[in-house]
Parts: structure tokens; C-alpha cells; sequence
């Protein structure tokens, strides 16, 4: 969720999640903008003061190792040397289906 969500979710003006959060509406609109990345306990202060708390959920990577990545690059790469062997056909005109026809009356 990001921090202008959460602001309007809980009905709160700039002004007002910043005063709350004991921030500036300056700060907040910065972080809001991605100009400015808070802090973590920064970050927890905001949605809490917006009546959020944060939810980090773990997500298992199959490729969390360099060998996996390089492995998933080497297949990559195979790909793309795979797929320039077949050569591009581009008609320089449009085709469509033929309309159907109506029955004759």
C-alpha cells in the first residue's frame, strides 16, 4: 500500500496524517511523491498514526543464489540466441477474415 492510499483510506488530509505522525505535511508529501524514502520506524509511525500497521510476508525465491541466477541467465540467453535463428516475415499488408455473409433473401 503506499502512504497517499493509506492517507485517503483513513480520511486524512496531508496536513492532517502529517500532524498526527508528528511530521511536516512537507516530509509526508515528499515521501508520498517517492522523492524521500522513510526510514522503517519512520514508515511504521505514519500508518499507525493512519490506523495501519505494516505486514511483511516472506517469499521463498528460487533463484535467492548466484549459481540459480546465472543459471536462469544462461537459459535466457539461449532463448534469445534460439529465437534469432528463425527469421522474421512481415507482410507489408493487412489481412482480415472475409466478412460473413447474410443469406439471400
Amino acid at each position: 500500500m503506499t502512504l497517499r492510499l493509506v492517507r485517503v483510506r483513513a480520511g486524512l488530509s496531508l496536513r492532517g496524517l502529517a500532524e498526527r505522525a508528528g511530521t511536516s505535511h512537507a516530509t509526508l508529501a515528499a515521501y508520498e511523491a517517492g522523492r524521500v524514502v522513510p526510514r522503517v520506524d519512520t514508515l511504521d509511525r505514519i500508518l499507525r498514526a493512519a490506523g495501519f500497521a505494516a505486514d511483511i510476508e516472506l517469499v521463498w525465491r528460487p533463484d535467492a543464489t548466484d549459481a540459480e541466477r546465472e543459471a536462469k541467465g544462461d537459459e535466457l540467453r539461449q532463448a534469445l540466441e534460439l529465437a534469432a535463428m528463425f527469421p522474421a516475415r512481415h507482410s507489408r499488408r493487412l489481412s482480415f477474415p472475409p466478412f460473413p455473409r447474410e443469406p439471400a433473401a
